[in-house]
């Protein structure tokens, strides 16, 4: 199945949001931990921010949430 980039941006957005919540942290804290400013947090998480985040970025991510990168792709159910 072939999908837009849209698609791949809206699932990862979706799925920070989902671990930073089953994490209990506000995107102030996951900021903190990730070493970004939670303004890029909140950009990321938001529909505004179209194609804005590196490989780099979602990895320090998915470290700050102490989850395998993969799981941010995985499909919303």
């Amino acid at each position: 199945m072939k999908h837009d980039d849209n698609y791949y941006y809206n699932l990862i957005r979706q799925n920070i949001k989902k671990y930073r919540e089953k994490s209990n942290l506000t995107q102030q804290q996951l900021a903190d931990k990730a070493g970004i400013s939670m303004n890029y947090i909140a950009k990321i998480e938001s529909k505004k921010m179209q194609r804005g985040f590196t490989i780099t970025v979602l990895g320090r991510i998915a470290d700050a949430l102490d989850i395998d990168i993969k799981l941010l792709f995985d499909e919303i159910k």
